[in-house]
């Protein structure tokens, strides 16, 4: 079998995923599992080489997740605050990179964007502090993240409602040539485990477990905890960047540009497509509520997901 620590770009059909396993399902895609969690092939090899070759500093802040948990969110929230301007008589529209930029472009992704587009790219110009994301699971991250001062923020959120949005996101991003994937369909892979970067919850507990060892390492976060009290949460936040808030009227400021309501209007996020994932802009803004799943999920189906996320975190102290 091929070296899948050698780094390249792939296709399905080349001799590095021969002897994965791979599943077709979510409309016909094509998933490969890669040391326990399940990955598109071009994800898959973009990951492998942000392993081999990203090399980590002590002030880089690293934002990681599972898919649709909540990330847009905190992609428009750490550039926010840990660039914004000391100076209240700036021009809101001077100093707020969210007029003109898709979150996704300020805070670019290892696997999505930046390794897949170079497997072996040199990220040493880059001026300090650099923001990155990932959905890569914990173990799979470059040693050097895990061995240096850098931080990284986690964001995780109710299982079910990970579900319905990744299906509202999937299904929003299914080309007509493509197959569509029924609401039952998905709910089976994804119980199953076998979604973009899933299992869903060993996902979530490789990143809880290492944050109770290195809490000043990985803050752990919860979208439904931002929600119910931002002001509380986005303080936690920016004083984990090392950036605290001096005022109120800073993070009134910096909740009100961050909003879901606000990024959702803003032009730059209504149209076009990421050029790098192929996703529709728009497509990251649906709802961003609490609780939508019980408009979707039968009663089989919420007590199917909750025994499992009973007993995947049972023991772990974590609930969600």
């Amino acid at each position: 079998m091929e070296n899948l620590n050698s780094p390249k770009t792939s296709s399905s059909s080349s001799g590095l995923f021969d002897e994965l396993p791979k599943e077709r399902c979510w409309g016909g895609r094509e998933f490969y599992n890669w040391e326990g969690f399940w990955y598109r092939s071009d994800f898959l090899s973009a990951a492998i080489s942000t392993r081999s070759y990203f090399k980590a500093r002590d002030d880089d802040v690293i934002l990681a997740s599972s898919v649709k948990t909540g990330t847009t969110w905190l992609k428009a929230l750490i550039p926010s605050i840990m660039h914004r301007k000391q100076d209240h008589n700036n021009d809101d529209n001077d100093s707020d990179p969210l007029i003109k930029n898709h979150p996704n472009s300020l805070v670019p992704s290892f696997e999505l964007q930046i390794f897949r587009e170079n497997p072996k790219a040199d990220l040493s110009g880059m001026p300090s502090p650099r923001l990155f994301r990932t959905h890569m699971p914990y173990m799979m991250l470059p040693d050097s993240v895990k061995e240096s001062g850098c931080r990284i923020v986690y964001i995780t959120r109710e299982p079910k409602d990970v579900f319905v949005s990744l299906w509202h996101f999937i299904t929003a991003n299914t080309r007509p040539e493509q197959g569509l994937c029924t609401l039952d369909e998905a709910f089976e892979n994804y119980c199953e485990g076998i979604h973009g970067f899933g299992p869903f919850h060993d996902h979530v507990l490789s990143y809880w477990k290492e944050s109770l060892k290195r809490p000043e390492k990985i803050l752990f976060l919860k979208y439904e905890e931002l929600k119910r009290d931002p002001k509380c949460q986005v303080q936690k936040l920016a004083s984990f960047l090392g950036r605290p808030f001096v005022d109120e009227e800073e993070i009134d400021k910096i909740i009100w540009r961050c909003s879901f309501e606000r990024l959702k209007n803003l032009e730059v996020n209504r149209n076009g497509t990421d050029p790098n994932a192929g996703f529709s802009y728009k497509s990251y803004f649906r709802k961003g509520s609490v609780g939508d799943w019980k408009n979707f999920l039968s009663e089989e189906m919420k007590e199917r997901l909750d025994n499992i996320t009973q007993m995947k975190l049972e023991g772990s102290g974590l609930n969600l």
